[in-house]
This record gives C-alpha cells, structure tokens and sequence, in this order.
C-alpha cells in the first residue's frame, strides 16, 4: 500500500472517532438536560431503553439488546428451553377465561392428567379468572424443581380439579414427526436446529431406511434456524467428508470462519427433495441452499425469508446486560450470499392454498369459540380414537357441528362484503352510481342475507381438516395433527411426484447453475 492510501485510512479513522467521540458527548448532554429540566421525571431505564432499541433497530432486525430482567428470555431462545409445565394456553373469548389450548407429549401437563379446554381458575394462592394469558403463562413457568398447585375447571364434566405439578425444563422435541409415505418416500418435519437436532435427524433417518425409504422429503417450513454447527451436520448425511458448506464474513477476522463436513456421510445418492417457504429462516436456508448449490438435492415450495446474518448472542455489558450482535455474513458453497428478503428461490414454486374467511374466522377469530368448544365435547365423549393417519369426523359429526355453528350465532366478514363497498365508493366518485343504484342494491341484499349453511359445505374440506386436526392433537399430540395435514398438503404432493419421476429429479439438478 503506497504512503498516500496510508496517510489517507489514518485520516479516516480519527474523523470516525472524532464523529464518534462527538455524538456520544451530545446523547450525553442530551438525556442530562432532559433528566434536570423535563417536566416529568424520566424513567432511566425506559427512556435510554428505547433510545438503545432505536439504534439498533436502525442496523438490523437481529442486533438486540436484553438488560438483566430479560437474560430468562435470551436464554430461551438460544437453547429453545424454558421452565414450566410444557402447554399452550389461550384466552376464551366467551367464557373470557384464561384455557388449556394444548398439552404437550411427555410434559408434566399431559403427565398429570390436564385437558384440552380445561379452565385456569387458581395458581397457588393466586387466582387467575380476571388475567390476561401472559400473566396466567409467566406463573406457569418458574424454575425447574418447584411445585405448584393449579387449579382448573374442566367443562365436560363442570367439575373443579386440582393439580400438584411440578415445573422442569421444556423443550419443544427438534422433529416434529417423521414417517413413511407411499412408494418408498421417507419424510422428515424439522422444526428447529437448536438444541441437538442433528442427532434426532441422524437417527429418524437411519431408522426410514431401515423401513424402506429410497428416497426422502426434509420439510423446512416454518423452521426459523438455529445452530449453524448442527446445519452443517446434518448435511453431512449426504453430503461427502470435507465438503464446504458455508463460510461467513465480516469486520473482524475473528468473525470469519469457514466450515466443512467433517464425517463420513450416510447416503450421498438417494434422491432428496427440501421443502421451504417464507418462514424458512438462516440455518435452514443455508440447508436448503447448499444442497441447491452442491446440486444434491431440489428446494420446492415459495421463496425463504432470507436471513443472510450470523449473530454471536452474548457479548457482555454492564449490570448483567448483554447484547446479540450480528457480527457477519453468511455464503453458500457457490459464493452467493442469503439477501434480506430475497432468501432462497426454490427449483420449484408452489404456493400452498389459501384459508377461507369463514374458515379464519371459525378457526382464529371467532368470539363464540363455537370449533374450540365442539373439540372439547368431542374429545369428553370419545375416549378413543382411530390412528391419526385414519381418524376422520363422520357425516353425521360435521352436521352437528355444523348446526353448532348456525345455532351460535356465528358471523364472519366476507371478502365479497368488503369488495362491493369498495366498488361503490369507487361508483360513487365516477358518477356512475345513481343510474345502476337497481343493480348495486339487488346485489347487496345478495351479499348481505348470504346462506351460512351454504358457506359451511362449500368450505366443509377444509373446515373438517381443521377440527381433525384439533381433535388428533388432543390424542396424538404435534405428530398426529401434522400427519392430518399432510393428507392434503398439495406441496408435498409435488415432492413426491418429482421424486417418482427419475428423469425429471435429475433435469431439475443438471439445469441448477449458480
């Protein structure tokens, strides 16, 4: 480097600090005038607290900062674990009451005996009747060892229960389900690649090849990464020993690694088909973008979310605070990195149907809880059910919820409602209203007396689906629920015709350039 280019970064570097140096004198002065003479006294800790989030707001959605209340919530989401009694809670828009939306498998809440619907009246001494689901949800969880008495009521039989449970570390299980599928289709749903996913993965793989499978679908939707370490693991499944998978870059030369495959592989030939979609985030992408580079597998379904960003999540700062940082940038094996937002195109696009309004609303946003309340009657009724993979709600099942539903009093918004009040505003303003104002009215009463019970058989597919599945959950927890939704999942459909169709599986791989 010649003495100018020298002479020129050294300049470069004391006005940076100088700027610097500056700004941190006039935040300085800033808040002490604001604390001296504001007309209110200032919360240090809420007003420099938001400061802090701007700041970092304005560099990435990752940098964040956690003051020592929020080490529990840093903690959880670098490891995935948390202490408490392993279910989901929601709140009863009728009974306006805190309820047991799901227990999970082999927790202390299905250990104990707790139900789906099942009434949070009292924890301890404290009752919970007037709460909001995140009060009733932080005095569920404390620390691992401690027991509580929790006390519900159970609305199939109207009696009080009580409940002595005790707390311990909760972690959502890494594979959500795996199983076989027709013509020697393996399949995986990886949820998360914290905590030790690559282990499961190894195992669950293993054990579909020793079922059969010749040929396999990871599914990565909805996962929103993890361990970059684990992510490489699992590749090495298939992909060969000393492989690079992904290397990052960044400011400081302690932020720049690279990293390879570092064992023998279990099976570098069997056709593998990855699928993605918006919420497919870092880990996974790096995933399903190295095997699209290494052209070792094909990614199917809609683009991923595109985090492009490596964080070390523990750089320590005074009174116990700590910082998450992004410090680099990650690259795939062909050198093209993950842009925000633009992730990962798949090989192959196929956007997963969309969800009826009537059905939203009976599933979300409904303030009868006229679904919720028939899955608990069903489920109080039905001590047993079929396998999942068999379990369906018979003619007669779906006409009774069915009159449940025209019975409650349920209401929706239409998607045509909104679109006709936008065409007469819109017919209004080009003064075309008055002269077809027979027209606009006839379709109104059209639109405004529409046939609820047409509305529930023109959508019953779909609407069944979603009871099965809240139904299956109760009995077979995240498996069978996944295994219902996988009946009509027409991407998964896709992976499994492209896997059978030999000579289109390779066209697609050949054709990949990067």
């Amino acid at each position: 480097m010649c003495m100018t280019a020298l002479v020129a970064n050294a300049q470069d570097a004391k006005n940076h600090n100088l700027e610097v140096a500056k700004n941190l004198d006039i935040f300085n002065a800033l808040y002490k005038n604001l604390d001296m003479m504001y007309v209110d006294t200032l919360d240090a800790n809420k007003v420099i607290g938001v400061g802090i989030d701007a700041m970092l707001h304005s560099l990435d959605p990752y940098t964040e900062y956690y003051p020592e209340e929020k080490q529990k919530e840093l903690k959880q989401m670098l490891t995935g674990k948390y202490a408490g009694i392993g279910a989901l809670v929601r709140y009863h828009q009728k009974l306006k009451r805190v309820v047991v939306e799901e227990p999970y498998e082999g927790m202390p809440s299905s250990e104990v005996g707790l139900k789906k619907g099942d009434i949070i009246l009292q924890i301890d001494d404290t009752v919970m009747t007037d709460k909001t689901v995140n009060y009733v949800s932080s005095h569920l969880r404390g620390e691992p060892g401690t027991t509580f008495m929790l006390k519900v009521l159970r609305p199939s039989t109207g009696k009080k229960m009580n409940f002595k449970i005790t707390r311990r570390s909760i972690k959502m299980p890494e594979i959500t389900y795996y199983g076989m599928r027709p013509n020697g289709v393996g399949y995986i749903c990886l949820n998360t690649f914290t905590g030790e996913p690559a282990k499961a993965m190894r195992r669950a793989f293993l054990d579909l090849k020793q079922q059969g499978a010749t040929k396999l679908v990871l599914d990565l939707r909805g996962n929103g990464g993890g361990s970059l370490s684990e992510c490489v693991d699992i590749l090495n499944m298939w992909i060969p020993k000393g492989v690079k998978i992904v290397e990052t870059k960044g400011k400081l030369k302690r932020a720049e690694s690279e990293y390879k495959t570092r064992l023998e592989p279990i099976d570098t030939v069997m056709p593998l088909v990855v699928l993605v979609n918006g919420e497919t985030a870092s880990a996974s992408e790096i995933t399903s973008g190295a095997l699209q580079d290494l052209k070792r597998g094909v990614i199917i379904g809609t683009r991923t979310y595109g985090k492009g960003l490596v964080q070390i999540p523990n750089v320590d700062l005074p009174y116990n605070a700590n910082l998450k940082l992004t410090t680099s940038r990650y690259y795939l094996p062909s050198g093209r990195g993950i842009k925000m937002k633009e992730g990962i195109k798949p090989d192959i696009e196929i956007k997963p149907d969309t969800m009826a309004n009537i059905t939203l609303y009976l599933d979300r946003l409904d303030s009868t809880e006229v679904m919720f309340d028939y899955v608990v009657d069903y489920i109080a009724k039905h001590p047993t059910i079929a396998p999942a993979a068999e379990f369906h709600l018979t003619d007669a099942d779906y006409a009774d919820f069915k009159q449940r539903v025209i019975n409650a009093g349920f209401t929706y918004d239409q998607v045509s409602k909104k679109q006709f009040e936008e065409l007469v505003r819109a017919a209004k303003f080009e003064g075309y209203y008055e002269d077809a104002s027979a027209e606009f009215e006839a379709l109104k009463n059209k639109i405004d007396h529409h046939d609820l019970s047409h509305d529930l058989d023109a959508h019953r597919d779909e609407i069944q689906q979603l009871i099965e599945q809240d139904i299956v959950s109760a009995y077979y927890f995240q498996g069978g629920q996944m295994q219902i939704g996988l009946r009509t999942d027409k991407v998964l459909r896709e992976a499994e015709r492209i896997l059978n169709t030999k000579d289109e599986y390779q066209r697609i791989l050949e054709k990949l350039n990067f």
